[in-house]
């Protein structure tokens, strides 16, 4: 069973930064990556980053590029968000889940087609807010 638990959320100055982290277990190859995902009040839920469960690969949504890191560690079965010059629009609740092949191709724009996140299962996400 599946299970992602996310923490490090905060309220944090713009230009300020905090440290995602996902602790995830019942993770097997079946799924090609882990994903970092938000959503803001109004909006719809937006992947942000994943990061390649076999090689490590990495993928980031143009409005965080060279900001956020992701990254994993394998012992501890954690993958993390490294979020740095935090602006006032990354202010949303972020969560982490398991992506499939298909659905990374789409995010990362290999292909065509949005995917449905409505039908993933979710966990709390953690609130990050950025605002002086």
């Amino acid at each position: 069973q599946v299970q992602l638990v996310e923490s490090g959320g905060g309220l944090v100055q713009p230009g300020g930064s905090l440290r995602l982290s996902c602790a995830a277990s019942g993770i097997t190859l079946d799924y090609y990556a882990i994903g970092w995902f938000r959503q803001a009040p109004g909006k719809e839920r937006e992947g942000v980053s994943y990061i390649s469960i076999s090689d490590g690969s990495t993928y980031y949504t143009d409005s965080v590029k060279g900001r956020f890191t992701i990254s994993r560690d394998n012992r501890k079965n954690t993958v993390y968000l490294q979020m740095n010059s935090l602006k006032p629009e990354d202010t949303a609740r972020y969560y982490c889940a398991p992506m499939g092949t298909i659905a990374a191709m789409k995010f990362s724009k290999q292909i065509p087609g949005k995917e449905d996140y409505s039908t993933y299962a979710w966990g709390q996400g953690t609130q990050v807010t950025v605002s002086s």
